[in-house]
């Protein structure tokens, strides 16, 4: 306290009353100096101080006001407290704005209440059942109140989010702990304010009070109201709904199942035992066997019918949804449609991977065998190599292939989206928000698999909350303070050395630990010459309907040159030369000449000379083009049009096309035919992934 020495008195006329005040925090000091303004700002100069900054420049007033008895004792015996003329420690109570937040926390759910202190927390959990809001089991949790009991996940907490347990998915913030209404009358009456102000001052208690009744009011019918719209939702599926806690007795029991189980729609089920309402002697098996996860084909009257099983651990009860089997089959095979509509669904399996070469087939049997575990998975090889194919194929062959499929390029987005796409974005997070607010990619792929391409192109920062994900399991979307739980696979993908990276401090080394925990390196196409016929003649038949021969001396050109563009660049080149042929043939003279190939390094450190050649309009349209054919469409005019509208530029489809005839002489596209579309050469796909990073 040697600090204090240096208190220093007001001098000089006094036109207002002078007002200390003390916190613990900055951010209490804040708070508790905007509420002491409210009641006598005006007849009083009030200075704040906390003892997070120190008090090296405290100045005592007529009146210290004391956030609390603990703040008492910490300044015992110090010259602050001498200086003081008048002290007075203020009561502290919850903050009643945020109260109405909790009351739609499900009854009888186990709650952490989170603060400071034993006193304090116990005095909250008091207050908070004193307005009615008892409906909830409050676990207490402070400094040294021991190991917290498991299975809880809810907390409440009265501004102290840094004293919050980790693996809490709902946290509820009701702000920091004001000063209270007697407190605040003690103040007045020190200063001589409180005759002349009483009216005032008892006129804005009574409307905090009313304010906080009427919200509590509205919270409670909107609890019955939300029951009532639940019962209506619940009656509206055509699945049979039934919720029953762990004793077996009813909790929910919607209309459909009554149908199904040829039950009277008046007939009382709610609170009675599963066996005194379900005849069904094998669905009666099934939802009293104790698993907690359990999915059957029963036989219900001469219908097939699947029986899910869930246990929620949450309120200790089970759901159960009965459905007809030919209803799911049916909604599974829209869903599957829907996902590859919208390019969440794993296109390929392991019979895409083309090629019989010893190092292809034992990289597909690593994979296969690590498709078997829920391992992360990191994928590193060459650019052009297949990387997406494989994750794509693993997936397809795990047990999460029923799920969602999301894949994302990192090179292809800019850093500022790269945390909103993966994480999402509450309403009003930021500008441009949507609202509603955005799931992100993690929240989308739940039950699923994620694909991380180009990993060892995000930044430290995203590097911090993709590590937090593996770890813990959890997202939490930008703006936001709920955490979400997430069930999903990770597969990463890069073509540069992440292990350099994490020498130069470029990649964070736990992270890069945690992504190879399952480990897959693609072999280069030059190292399997052997596969190249079997690739050659596979797009043949696949980018035309056409029936194409290959003439031998085709075969043996290809296989002499070094692919460092790899399956890519050996696919690019056959779609070039089905583009210009004569014939149902292809020939040495459709081959491309030596200069179209990519000579290793060489290509990349020419690529930003070659970008100079172009229009920003030309570097646009290769950029869409490179964006597209990675999507798998067929690239027309009307495509890149649109491409380039979204990126806010306009460009007409002549003007487009005039652009395209310009690439095409200058060798970095190919104006094909048909479904071929057009396609990028390997200098255009070198410049377009090089430039990819400004793409949004």
């Amino acid at each position: 306290m040697g600090a204090c020495n240096t208190i220093r008195h007001w001098g000089g006329k006094i036109l207002k009353k002078r007002v200390s005040l003390i916190a613990l925090t900055e951010l209490a000091r804040i708070y508790l100096e905007g509420q002491l303004g409210e009641y006598i700002s005006d007849i009083a100069e009030i200075k704040g101080y906390s003892m997070e900054k120190g008090l090296d420049n405290f100045e005592a007033g007529q009146l210290l006001v004391l956030s609390s008895e603990t703040m008492r004792s910490q300044l015992e015996g110090s010259f602050v407290l001498e200086s003081a003329t008048e002290v007075v420690v203020a009561r502290r109570t919850i903050n009643y704005d945020f109260v109405d937040k909790i009351v739609l926390i499900p009854k009888g759910t186990n709650v952490l209440f989170v603060n400071d202190s034993k006193k304090t927390t116990f005095e909250s959990i008091n207050t908070l059942k004193r307005l009615g809001i008892d409906h909830i089991n409050y676990i207490p949790c402070y400094p040294g109140s021991g190991e917290i009991p498991g299975g809880i996940d809810v907390c409440i907490t009265a501004g102290e989010m840094d004293k919050v347990p980790p693996g809490m998915k709902e946290v509820y913030d009701i702000g920091i702990r004001i000063i209270d209404f007697p407190t605040i009358a003690e103040v007045l009456n020190r200063l001589d304010a409180l005759d002349e102000r009483a009216g005032r001052f008892s006129d804005k208690y009574l409307v905090k009070l009313t304010n906080v009744a009427k919200r509590l009011a509205r919270s409670t019918q909107e609890i019955g109201l939300l029951y009532e719209d639940l019962n209506i939702v619940i009656d509206g599926f055509n699945d049979g709904i039934l919720v029953y806690d762990h004793k077996g007795v009813v909790r929910v029991f919607n209309e459909n199942l009554k149908k199904m189980l040829q039950i009277s729609s008046g007939y009382k089920v709610i609170d009675r035992h599963i066996k005194d309402v379900v005849c069904s002697k094998k669905l009666a098996e099934i939802l009293m066997s104790p698993e907690t996860q359990k999915t059957e084909v029963i036989s219900m009257d001469g219908f097939e019918m699947v029986v899910n099983k869930i246990f929620l651990t949450k309120n200790n009860s089970f759901i159960a949804i009965i459905r007809s089997a030919r209803q799911a089959i049916e909604e599974n095979e829209k869903i599957k449609r829907e996902l590859v509509n919208k390019g969440f669904y794993a296109k390929y399996t392991f019979d895409d991977i083309i090629g019989s070469s010893a190092q292809i087939n034992r990289t597909k049997e690593i994979c296969a065998r690590l498709a078997g575990s829920d391992l992360t998975i990191l994928i590193e090889g060459e650019s052009g190599t297949g990387k997406e194919l494989f994750a794509s194929a693993i997936h397809n062959s795990s047990d999460r292939a029923a799920g969602p499929f999301l894949a994302v390029n990192f090179s292809a987005l800019p850093d500022e989206l790269i945390e909103s796409e993966l994480f999402g974005y509450e309403e009003g997070a930021f500008t441009g928000a949507l609202k509603g607010g955005k799931a992100g990619l993690f929240e989308q792929a739940d039950g699923g698999t994620i694909f991380l391409d180009e990993i060892g192109d995000i930044s430290i920062k995203v590097q911090a909350r993709l590590l937090r994900v593996l770890q813990e399991k959890e997202v939490m979307r930008i703006g936001a303070r709920k955490i979400n739980s997430v069930d999903v696979r990770i597969i990463a993908a890069t073509n540069r050395n992440l292990v350099q990276m994490v020498s130069e401090k470029k990649f964070r080394e736990d992270l890069y630990y945690r992504l190879k925990i399952g480990h897959v390196k693609i072999p280069p196409l030059r190292s399997r010459k052997e596969d190249i016929e079997e690739l050659v003649r596979h797009f043949v038949k696949t980018d035309t309907s056409d029936c194409i021969s290959v003439f031998d001396d085709v075969i043996e050109r290809l296989v002499q040159q070094d692919w460092h563009g790899n399956i890519r660049e050996l696919k690019n080149t056959i779609s070039y030369m089905l583009a210009v042929r004569k014939e149902n043939v292809l020939t040495a003279d459709e081959m491309p000449e030596n200069h179209y190939f990519v000579r290793g390094q060489a290509a990349v450190c020419d690529s930003s000379m070659e970008q100079k050649l172009l229009s920003s309009q030309e570097l646009l349209i290769l950029q869409a083009i490179y964006v597209l054919k990675s999507r798998g469409e067929v690239v027309g005019r009307d495509k890149i049009s649109e491409y380039v509208k979204k990126q806010g530029i306009y460009i007409t489809s002549h003007q487009i096309r005039n652009r395209l005839d310009k690439l095409q002489d200058k060798g970095f596209v190919i104006k094909g035919r048909g479904k071929i579309g057009t396609l990028l050469t390997v200098r255009g796909e070198t410049i377009a992934n090089g430039s990819s990073g400004n793409i949004k």
